[in-house]
């Protein structure tokens, strides 16, 4: 299985210029001789599952998870004053996520 792996967004360095990475050079008169060192081409690269997901979740579409709608009626709602808020649901689901979490530490 081939997994190329993409920028994401970080920013791109300048890379060094004459010698390459990992590539074992010999200092001998030998070696200096001979042609230019050249990588195996039996190089290989495996990603752990984990490396997998997070490669996944990052080429997921996120803005399909957000309902705007809903956004901007709550904005609305929020600033004309008229947002209600349940704080009897808001416990019982705090309460209901405590017991969660208490039941797997056990």
């Amino acid at each position: 299985m081939t997994t190329s792996i993409q920028n994401n967004g970080l920013p791109n360095f300048p890379q060094a210029t004459g010698a390459t990475g990992n590539a074992s050079v010999s200092t001998t008169a030998a070696a200096d001789s001979s042609a230019a060192v050249t990588p195996k081409s039996d190089d290989q690269l495996k990603l752990t599952d984990s490396a997998r997901a997070l490669q996944e979740a990052a080429r997921l579409d996120t803005s399909s998870a957000i309902d705007t709608k809903r956004v901007e009626q709550i904005r609305e709602a929020l600033a004309s004053g008229s947002y209600q808020i349940d704080a009897g649901r808001i416990a019982d689901r705090m309460l209901s996520f405590e017991r969660q979490i208490g039941a797997g530490a056990v």
